[in-house]
């Protein structure tokens, strides 16, 4: 798996591939909640972030929090219910976590899909 960052250079966008340096998908700590309003059931969801780290830095500020897959169950356990207890997990993962490489502008372009659209350009 991998997502899509961009980043300006002078007056375009470039976008950059950032993908896990192990190949496994990435599991980021996500948020989703349910209620009703007016008779209308609402679910909504959202990707936690962190400070980026060395790795993702020069293309932003921010990152999603990327759990480490021995806290994976711990994100997800239902019967934690402190959150001092996920707090700690509430931090940037290791720089050699992720790769980032510089892909061309095809990707955004809804009339091109593949696997062509992540090859490296450099």
């Amino acid at each position: 798996m991998a997502s899509i960052e961009w980043r300006r250079v002078g007056k375009r966008k470039q976008p950059y591939c950032i993908a896990p340096t192990d190949g496994e998908p990435f599991a980021f700590a996500g948020l989703w909640e349910r209620w009703e309003r007016d008779e209308t059931v609402v679910e909504s969801c959202t990707i936690v972030v962190t400070t980026a780290n060395a790795t993702i830095a020069p293309l932003h500020d921010r990152m999603p929090v990327i759990l480490a897959r021995a806290d994976e169950a711990r994100w997800l356990d239902p019967a934690l219910t402190d959150p001092a207890i996920l707090q700690p997990l509430l931090m940037p993962c290791a720089p050699e976590r992720v790769r980032v490489w510089l892909v061309g502008t095809a990707v955004n372009r809804p009339d091109t899909d593949g696997p062509d659209l992540m090859v490296p350009l450099m």
